[in-house]
């Protein structure tokens, strides 16, 4: 059995947040997880090539091409955009705590 104080550990490594109230119940969870998990493992897989990808192997994305636009709607959304330095746009960063 899974104990809540281990539960708690594997969330912090895991950066989850897990409610006190929730824990138990995710202990159970995760316990369910883990005895499936161990039932697999019995299967003979002996002579069973391995699955590099459950469908086929087409590319579902678009072309990576770049589209411009007119001058003039160039020139609106510059003069639009609420943080700017010249043609330069300021948007919010993606990473916290990112010192460079």
């Amino acid at each position: 059995m899974i104990s809540n104080e281990q539960i708690t550990h594997i969330a912090k490594l895991a950066r989850l947040r897990v409610e006190p109230e929730n824990v138990a119940k995710t202990a159970g969870e995760l316990e369910s997880i883990l005895v499936y998990v161990t039932k697999l493992q019995e299967l003979d897989t002996e002579g069973v090539p391995e699955l590099a990808h459950g469908d086929g192997l087409s590319n579902v994305f678009r072309a990576d091409v770049a589209n411009g636009c007119d001058q003039d709607e160039r020139s609106r959304v510059i003069a639009a955009f609420p943080h700017r330095e010249g043609n330069l746009l300021e948007v919010p960063a993606v990473f916290q705590d990112r010192t460079e």
